[in-house]
Formats: C-alpha cells, sequence, structure tokens
C-alpha cells in the first residue's frame, strides 16, 4: 500500500491527495514570497512525498497547515555538512537541517555503505565491525541505538557501550576492539538543543579525508535505510553490550601515563552532568587523589545541563565555574577542574595568592602541561631531538617556545580540529610522540587513543600541582616562571554568530571582506601582513599584495600579523567547522625579562590586546550594517 493510503487510514476530513496538493500549493506560495528558500522548498516536497520519509510526513503537513514555514525554512535550508567534528547541530523532529531520527540513520548508512565500498576497493571480504558510544544529552541514547542497528543491517558486528561514555573512551575502544569504524552521539559542548554525530576510522581518530567526503556522499545517496530490532540484534549477536572490560582497559592506559608519585593536592572536579565520572574522576582516584571530590550539583547525568550557568556546559566560558568557586571558596581546595559532556575537553581554575580563584585558558593548560612533560622526560633521560610536540595554527606560541627551549620538534602548521593532530601522530609515528594541544582545552599525552582526553590531561595537570606544592608554588606561579622564561603570552577570542541561510551568507561575506579589503589599522596596530591559506599566499599590508607562496594546509583561515614595540599582535580568522559562527583569535607576545618587571609588562600588554580585540569588533559590526 503506497504511503499517502496507509496515511489516509489515520486521517479525517479531506483525502491525502488533497492535503498534499494543498501542501505543495501553501510551500510554491512560501517560496514564491521568500518565507521559504529554493533548497528548503526542494527538500521538504521531497520528504513530503517520497516514501522512504513517510514517518515524517504528518509531521510535515501540520507545520504546512499551521503556516509556520520559518520553522521549516530552518529545519530544511541545509543538508548538515560534515565538519571538524562531524555532523553537529540543532535537534528537530524532522528536516535535512537538524539531528533527527533520520540524519542520524542516513549518518551511519552513509558510514556503512562507504566502508564497504572500502572493503571492496581494498578486495577485503569480511563485514567489518564498529563500536558505538554516546554522552549524557538528550536523545543521545536513542540515536545511539539507532545508529547501532543501522550498522549492524549492513551486516557489521557492533560493539556497544552499555551507557554514557566519553568520546576518548570511544576512540580508545575503536583501536583496542579492532574496529574498522567507530562512532559517538555527542554535541561536545553545545547547548541542551544540539546533538550530533562524529565518526571516526579504524586508527581511533576522526575520519579525515578522502573518507569523510567520502561518507558523506554515501549519506547524501541515502535511500532507503536498514534498520534491525535493537533487542533482537542483541540476542543474536550482532550487537554486543560493552561496559567494564573496555572501561578497565582504558583506564589502564591512562594511568600508564603517569610522570610522577606526587598526589598531595586539593581539588574539586565537575563533569558538568556529562560523562567525565567514567573516565576522568575515575583515573583520578584509581591514581591515588585522595584529595579530590566530584561536585555533587554537578554529578547527575543530565543533558539539560540543570546546574550550569545559562546551561552551557563548556568549561572554556568561566561562567561555569561560578557554582563551584562559590563552594570552594571556604575550603582548602587549590585547583578546580571542569569537563565537558563528552568528557575530551579538560579546563581548571586554580587558587591564586590571595585566595581567588582565577580561570585558566586552554593555552595556559597546554604550556603548563607542555612544560611538565618535557621537564619530567628530560629528568628520565627519555627525551631526544627526534622528540616532537603537535598544535595548531590558533593555539598559543608560547608552546612552541617552550619545546624548542628543550629540543624537541613542533609541529604546529595544523588547522583546527584535534583530528590533524592524530592524523600527525600516526604519519610522524607514536613512538616519538610527546604531547598534543590545541587552544580549545584539548590534550592528547600518549597514543592509547587518537583524540584529546581530558583523563589523561587531568592527570598530568595534578601531578604537576602536587609537585608544585611541595615547593609552595602553585599553577600560576609556575605560569609566571615561564614568562620571565620565554616572554609574556596572552590570547583571547571571540565569535560572530550566525543562524540560518543568511547566517552562512554573512560569513561567507566576512571572509570575503577579510581577504579582500582587510582592515589595515585596528586599535592603533598597523597590520603588516596576512596568511591566506586558501589562496596559499602571504600579502603584505596595506597593499594586500602577495609577497611570497603559502605551502601550508589548504583550509579557510587568515592570520594577521603586526610588530609592535618589544612584541608582537596577532589576529587569526577562520568559520567554524561544526557551528553557525566565525571565529577570531587574539594573540599578543611581548619580551619580558625578570619576574620583577612582569605585573606592569602584563597590565601593558593586556590593555594592547583589548584595545585590538574592541577594534575588530567595531569593524565588525561595520562589515555587518553594510552587508560585507
Amino acid at each position: 500500500m503506497f504511503f499517502w493510503e496507509r496515511l489516509q487510514v489515520q486521517m479525517t476530513g479531506p483525502s491525502c491527495e488533497e492535503k498534499l496538493a494543498d501542501a505543495v500549493k501553501r510551500v510554491s506560495a512560501a517560496e514564491e514570497s521568500n518565507r521559504l528558500s529554493t533548497e528548503a522548498s526542494r527538500r521538504l516536497l521531497k520528504w513530503l512525498t517520497d516514501p522512504q520519509y513517510e514517518a515524517f510526513a504528518p509531521r510535515i503537513l501540520e507545520l504546512i497547515e499551521g503556516d509556520e514555514f520559518e520553522k521549516l525554512d530552518a529545519m530544511f535550508w541545509q543538508i548538515i555538512p560534515f565538519g571538524t567534528g562531524g555532523r553537529r547541530g540543532q535537534m528537530g523532529e524532522v528536516g535535512t537541517a537538524t539531528i533527527n531520527d533520520r540524519t542520524i540513520a542516513e549518518s551511519a548508512h552513509g558510514l556503512a555503505v562507504y566502508l564497504t565500498q572500502e572493503k571492496q576497493r581494498h578486495k577485503r571480504d569480511s563485514d567489518g565491525c564498529a563500536v558505538v558510544a554516546c554522552d549524557t544529552r538528550i536523545r543521545s541514547p536513542q540515536f545511539a541505538r539507532l545508529t547501532a542497528t543501522t550498522l549492524a543491517a549492513h551486516g557489521l558486528k557492533v560493539y556497544f557501550f552499555e551507557s554514557h561514555r566519553s568520546t576518548p573512551e570511544l576512540s580508545f575502544a575503536v583501536r583496542h576492539l579492532r574496529c574498522d569504524v567507530g562512532v559517538v552521539i555527542s554535541a561536545s559542548h553545545n547547548p541542551p538543543s544540539d546533538n550530533g554525530f562524529k565518526a571516526y576510522w579504524s586508527d581511533g581518530g576522526q575520519v579525515l579525508f578522502p573518507h569523510d567526503h567520502g561518507i558523506i556522499e554515501c549519506v547524501y545517496e541515502s535511500d532507503g535505510l536498514p534498520t534491525l530490532d535493537f533487542e533482537q540484534a542483541v540476542d543474536e549477536g550482532q550487537i554486543e553490550l560493552i561496559g567494564e572490560s573496555v572501561d578497565r582497559a582504558f583506564v589502564d592506559a591512562v594511568l600508564k601515563m603517569s610522570l610522577s608519585t606526587k598526589r598531595d593536592v586539593s581539588a574539586v572536579f565537575t563533569p558538568l552532568h556529562g560523562a567525565g565520572e567514567t573516565s576522568v574522576y575515575r583515573v583520578l582516584q584509581e591514581a591515588g587523589f585522595s584529595g579530590v571530590e566530584i561536585f555533587e550539583p554537578h554529578r547527575k547525568p543530565d543533558g539539560r545541563f540543570p546546574n550550569v550557568p545559562d546551561h552551557l556546559p563548556n568549561p572554556e566560558r568561566p561562567q561555569v565555574f561560578g557554582p563551584v568557586i562559590e563552594y570552594a571558596r571556604n575550603t582548602n581546595v587549590d585547583l578546580i577542574l571542569a569537563t565537558d559532556p563528552d568528557a575530551d575537553r579538560l579546563g581548571a581554575s586554580a587558587k591564586n595568592a590571595h585566595g581567588k580563584f582565577i580561570h585558566l585558558t586552554g593555552n595556559q593548560i597546554g604550556v603548563l602541561l607542555t612544560d611538565y612533560i618535557l621537564r619530567k622526560r628530560a629528568a628520565s633521560d627519555t627525551l631526544t631531538a627526534d622528540h616532537y610536540v603537535v598544535q595548531t595554527l590558533v593555539t598559543t606560541p608560547m608552546v612552541t617556545a617552550v619545546a624548542q627551549s628543550h629540543g624537541v620538534r613542533v609541529i604546529g602548521d595544523l588547522l583546527v580540529g584535534f583530528k590533524y593532530i592524530a592524523e600527525t601522530v600516526d604519519r610522524e609515528g607514536p613512538d616519538r610522540f610527546v604531547f598534543g594541544a590545541e587552544e580549545s582545552l584539548g590534550y592528547l599525552i600518549g597514543d592509547y587513543c587518537r583524540d584529546k582526553d581530558a583523563a589523561g590531561a587531568a592527570l598530568y595537570l595534578l601531578e604537576l600541582a602536587a609537585e608544585l606544592r611541595t615547593e609552595n608554588k602553585s599553577l600560576l606561579d609556575r605560569l609566571d616562571e615561564l614568562y620571565s622564561e620565554h616572554g609574556y603570552f596572552v590570547e583571547s577570542q571571540q565569535s560572530e554568530v550566525c543562524t540560518g541561510p543568511r547566517g552562512q551568507e554573512q560569513i561567507k561575506g566576512l571572509m570575503k571582506s577579510l581577504r579582500q579589503r582587510p582592515p589595515t589599522e585596528l586599535g592603533k596596530i598597523q597590520m603588516s601582513r596576512v596568511h591566506d591559506f586558501f589562496q596559499h599566499e602571504i600579502r603584505k599590508l596595506p597593499e594586500n599584495t602577495k609577497v611570497n607562496d603559502l605551502p601550508n594546509p589548504d583550509g579557510n583561515l587568515l592570520i594577521f600579523e603586526s610588530d609592535y614595540g618589544d612584541g608582537k599582535i596577532t589576529l587569526a580568522v577562520r568559520p567554524s567547522g561544526t557551528e553557525p559562527k566565525i571565529k577570531f583569535y587574539f594573540f599578543a607576545y611581548s619580551i619580558c625579562n625578570d619576574l620583577t618587571s612582569l605585573l606592569n609588562l602584563k597590565d601593558r600588554t593586556d590593555a594592547t590586546l583589548q584595545a585590538f580585540q574592541d577594534a575588530v569588533s567595531r569593524w565588525i559590526q561595520r562589515a555587518l550594517e553594510s552587508g560585507n
């Protein structure tokens, strides 16, 4: 029976054919009046009339009859792409532009189809295997089960975590279980409204080119999607539930990385209602950090993130530490740690000499960890000139300065996305890999997985804090010592959020303006050159004329530089690969002579960077108001 005939059984009033004809007319009228984009109209009608989308047709009809075309445009204006971290976006009932049952299932279907094609291309006959995990977000377990049944329906053996787990444990499990692919259902640090599908290849790293392009092509070509009953698939062994045995192996792999026996430190850990207790807190407890407690109001797994300020579980935001600081203020706690819902990012706040908690940026944590690891490795005579540290292009140059002072290599010409750090580890060899860092609280300390891991980073940060405590020093004291040695580096960032179809055009327009008509003076800072990673050239300013080729990676990234006095100002700009925003990264550097002059130097450099950032903000607003 054709699905419109099946639908008729559930409906009263006008016939399905009449309802469909009326709906098509309304959609056409909405498109003509610019209430619905042409692309959204085309995709909407496909979902309304194609039998493979029959489960969604009644709801689409309701929205059309309710004249909710603004909502429908938001649901269908794009097909969610594979960005730097897979597919991620706002959850919805229907639509190609939202995360829903269909877009999750077609993502799993595309992954399975592409894997089959790759096996055929390389003449491998096995059906293969996959591992699936999810975080604590709303609908994450539902989407994970749907992913597992879709993969199993394609003949893959699927290992399925029985409850929420961290993203780095998923990466570890792909390698540990020798799987062909892995999937974690998560939207990282996004708001409660969002979710996502992050795909991993057999090395445990996020899918890279050409696999990402191949998978999305298979997603776009999705037609009928096979599936199975979850419970039946478990009973028949097509899906195998996993848990403690993999947890044990993961925790042991992290604990093996320990570089110190010092454990005397007082700290509070908050998982922000996410999966962090399963990995970070367990690692710290088993490592012997008895002075670390978990923050109870944030302990319960809950995708609404009810007790997190603004319900935004991003440890990059100082605000998320507010409730924990309030709790810790009357205790002897020296350090607060926080992880995002899938526990791959680690944030921290440290108490200063006056008892005030200071939020550490991702760059500062990265510098501290780089210094700690290299000092410990050098002391144990396990460091050579062949060892290397990896960072992205928008991570603080201070990581490079610290690493080079220890005589190790630095690979720092990577685009944003931790998958590029993981790729570098495999390309350069894991045996000489020391540390990988990105500014957005992402760190990798070993080769047990191929993604950033908050558990390993937390282990090292607490070991460092415990060692410093024996010298009556804090993490902040050590930072100042490093500034006096390498110079004062300070960074900040801001984002311009541009949602919907108009937002995408705004982002493109801002990047076009920055590329073709760049600002040449910002906050009394004269910009002198720009590195354009899309056009692969370095141009001098204010002329904006090419002076050299730029053979570094291909990406939509601009880096503006200027020398001033005894320092340097840098601005990096790129569209986000996972969110509807354009991101601006600000860097300042000043030469430091000694600790005694550091305080005044910090004040001057911070003020210069703030004036520069304010000037960039004004330029952005003028560009947006003028239509770029």
